[in-house]
This record gives structure tokens, sequence and C-alpha cells, in this order.
């Protein structure tokens, strides 16, 4: 079976490793344009770029793929390469470019796209971090056949995992990208021999997973202790969940919620100091925070940050 792939980063390049390896040919890849990143703001290629390169597989790098739209040139670019590619199937998995009918139109049997999370819940661009944040205790990978809508395709296969009391968005990606890319597998096996079966996807329980913002960072205090130790799992490894003390900003990377009261005290204050963490006041219950991190430092337990950055009782943080 030929198949174009289109993804963008490491969770798609999983994917794509995966189709490589079970002997799939891939005439095409799809891939956004390489990117400033790093303190050097050097361009740098896509996770799937890099391995599409390594094993020379083809690579067009579209800015849009409508052809109507601002950049009718890269459109008429990869149409050109879709068509020549003479794919069976797409599969896209987090490519972060809208896919016109007409790309969805091209293969044989359509596009495939793999989706974090068990559809219809968290359609959208941030489905890892936002079922953390939102204390979901399960989580998985839906199989999806494309249309024209924001992942409301039908569904071909899906597969639950818990979520675990002390997953990130970083651990819970590293646990959802193989799965990905093992149903991927799947699904090409049985669309090859016409085994797969459709499932419309129903119309409770649609949740969307808004892309997150960088101003999302900030901790609000006022909100219960629960609550923002979510925030803090989910927002690593970005935005990373802050608060700003004497001025500087500090970033939360592990924290957990204590069965504590803190009364008379503003949200924010810090109320104890210890070899275990930092205790901090919310609108509801306490903080404890153990691994933080100052501007351009690393991550460090509260004892080794201690040593760079005094803490003490009855200093409050901001938002």
């Amino acid at each position: 079976m030929r198949v174009i792939f289109a993804g963008t980063p490491e969770f798609a390049q999983v994917a794509l490793e995966r189709l490589h390896a079970a002997g799939f040919q891939i005439p095409l890849v799809l891939t956004q344009p390489d990117r400033p990143a790093g303190r050097g703001m050097k361009l740098q290629a896509s996770a799937v770029k890099q391995f599409a390169v390594t094993h020379g597989i083809p690579v067009v790098q579209p800015r849009s793929l409508r052809l109507d739209g601002k950049y009718p040139e890269d459109a008429r670019q990869a149409r050109d390469a879709i068509a020549a590619a003479r794919a069976d199937a797409m599969v896209v998995a987090a490519y972060g470019l809208i896919l016109p009918q007409w790309v969805l139109d091209a293969p044989r049997l359509g596009a495939f796209n793999i989706h974090a999370s068990l559809l219809p819940r968290w359609r959208g661009a941030a489905p890892i971090h936002r079922a953390i944040e939102a204390g979901d205790a399960m989580t998985g990978v839906t199989i999806m056949q494309m249309d024209a809508g924001l992942d409301t395709g039908d569904m071909l296969l899906a597969e639950a995992i818990p979520i675990a009391d002390d997953d990130t968005t970083a651990t819970l990606h590293d646990k959802l990208a193989p799965l990905g890319g093992r149903l991927m597998v799947e699904a090409l096996e049985l669309a090859a021999c016409g085994g797969l079966t459709r499932t419309p996807q129903p119309a409770e329980g649609v949740t969307y997973a808004h892309k997150i913002e960088k101003q999302e960072a900030a901790i609000d205090w006022t909100l219960d202790a629960r609550t923002i130790a979510r925030r803090i799992r989910a927002f690593d490894p970005f935005p990373g969940a802050s608060g700003t003390l004497r001025g500087e900003v500090v970033k939360f990377w592990r924290a957990h919620p204590l069965e504590a009261h803190a009364s008379g005290t503003a949200p924010g204050e810090i109320l104890a100091v210890t070899a275990q963490g930092v205790d901090i006041a919310c609108g509801a219950g306490v903080l404890r925070a153990t691994q933080l991190q100052r501007a351009g430092g690393k991550r460090m337990a509260v004892a080794d940050f201690q040593r760079g950055f005094a803490l003490e009782p009855r200093m409050s943080f901001a938002s």
C-alpha cells in the first residue's frame, strides 16, 4: 500500500517511523515549513522532516493547501506532488494545516487521522493537555476517517489508557504516540483487505481542546489547589505554569494538593518552606510545590532552589 504521510512534531514522527518499519511504501511526506527554534533562533526542520530526509523520503512543506488562499503556489506544488505519489491512503498526525476537500479526496481510500483522545471528547488542537487539565481518568487514541469538519469524521479504531495521577503532557504524549502508531498500522492493514468498520461519532459528549496559549501559564491562585496542580501537569513542557515573586517569574513543574486548609491567608501566600516543598495557599486548599525553575535556570527540587532564591513564609506569589 502506498501511503502519503502528513505530520510535524515528535508525536507524528513516531507514527511515521512505525509505518516505515511495517513496510508501507511512503512516496511523499507533507510537513510544516522549517521554523526558528532555540536560543539562536536558527531554522529547524520538524521531527517528521528529519526522519523523512534520513530515510530518503521526498518532502514537501507548503505554507497552505488552499488553492485559493494566501499561498496558491505552495498549494499547487503540493497538489502536483500528491497526484504524482499515486497514494492509496493519506495518514495525518498533528500536521497543523487544514486539509481542503481536494486533499481528502486525492488518495483512493481517503485520509486517516491519528487523534490523541477518545473522540468525540477533546476534538481540536490540544487533546492531551486538556484531558489532564480537566482531571480525566482515561484518554486514548482514535483512528478517524477524515472529513472536512474539525475532528468530526467517522471512527475506525480506538484504544483507551488510564491517566496516572503524576502524568504530565510530556509523559502522556510518550504513552500515546506509540499507541497511535500501532493503531494506524492496524487500520491500514485492515483497510487493505476491506476490513475497516466506520462508526459515526456520537452527538453527545463533544468537547473541544482549544490551542494552548502562552498567557495560560500564569497561575490563578484563587483557584483550588487540585485544579492548579492539574494545570501544572498539563502545561509541562509547554508553556509551563508560572507565578511571580519579588518581580521574578518562577515556573512550577511539580506540585500536588495537600489535605489542608489555609485560613486567614491570601491566595498565593507561602505558608511554609520545608525539605518536602513549599506550601502555598490557594483559593481553596494548599498546594505543595516540589520542583521550581528560575528564568534562565534549570528545574530544581525546592531544597536546591532555595540556595539561590530564598523562599520564606508570608511571601506571596502573584499570577
